[in-house]
């Protein structure tokens, strides 16, 4: 049981609990060895709350999943995993994840468990809201944020909060994009909004967060106050700009989008441009 337990909390998925380290990062506190460890102990233990959040869902969703073309293979539609274990790791998890995140910092505790309950009503119920289900995602990627920001303890510019959510916005709208058209005349059977979604809508609210992504990230290049007066932060533009580019030629031109932890690593011109992108950011903070 044990390889399709890890197969359904998602391991893959956990790239998304990096946002973590944005404080630490943008923080300039990335050498400090014991901010480091803090924030390492707290990716981890996001990784087992997030993992919480996936069994939850595919044990509300494994009648659905066994309908789906791609999902009927996860362990728990496909009877690789049985649901008895699937609910015993969804309790053990939290109970040992979610003490040490209060031993860890009081304030990073509370993110975490508004974090889980968040995750556990869009599980429940809130993934059942059109658009309110997407707001919900990214308000997961904020709260990772915060919770790094907090064990860091820097301050951080609220531009980048804007950015997070912009870019979940993006990725999770390309998502029901792709759900959509895969699904075709069955997309309500899988997922309840996508009975309220249409392709054209999904393309003008992508368009529009699209373009103010790219406004805010600008923004944010030569105004946060922590940032090098030279404004070479600026820099980092052109990479922002191909890498969300790229994106919206892989989601409309190879309906692709579906699983963007997994596109992110397939996709070699856009992990090249993200490559860049974080070792040009690093130049600048970090090298004088």
């Amino acid at each position: 049981m044990l390889k399709p337990l890890l197969e359904t909390m998602r391991p893959k998925q956990w790239a998304k609990n990096l946002f973590i380290f944005a404080g630490l990062i943008f923080g300039k506190k990335l050498l400090y060895p014991s901010l480091l460890a803090r924030n390492v102990l707290a990716f981890v233990l996001f990784c087992l709350i997030s993992s919480t959040i996936y069994l939850i869902n595919d044990l509300a969703d494994i009648e659905k999943d066994r309908q789906h073309p791609t999902k009927r293979r996860r362990p728990l539609p496909s009877g690789r995993l049985q649901p008895r274990v699937a609910i015993i790791a969804a309790a053990l998890f939290p109970a040992i994840s979610m003490p040490l995140a209060f031993l860890l910092n009081l304030q990073f505790g509370l993110v975490a468990m508004a974090y889980l309950a968040t995750m556990i009503a869009y599980s429940l119920l809130l993934k059942n809201l059109v658009i309110v289900d997407v707001l919900v995602v990214s308000a997961g990627y904020v709260l990772r944020v915060a919770a790094g920001v907090i064990v860091t303890g820097v301050p951080f510019s609220p531009w980048l909060y804007v950015c997070t959510t912009l870019l979940a916005l993006f990725i999770s709208f390309s998502k029901r994009r792709h759900e959509l058209l895969i699904l075709e005349g069955t997309a309500n059977e899988h997922r309840a909004t996508l009975n309220e979604y249409t392709p054209h809508l999904l393309d003008e609210m992508i368009s529009v967060v699209t373009s103010t992504t790219v406004i805010a990230y600008s923004f944010y290049t030569f105004s946060a106050p922590n940032l090098p007066p030279n404004h070479a932060m600026m820099l980092t533009i052109p990479f922002v700009l191909y890498g969300i580019f790229r994106y919206l030629y892989l989601i409309h031109v190879r309906n692709e989008g579906g699983t963007p932890e997994e596109l992110v690593f397939k996709d070699k011109p856009l992990l090249l441009a993200i490559a860049l992108w974080a070792l040009t950011v690093l130049f600048v903070l970090y090298v004088k």
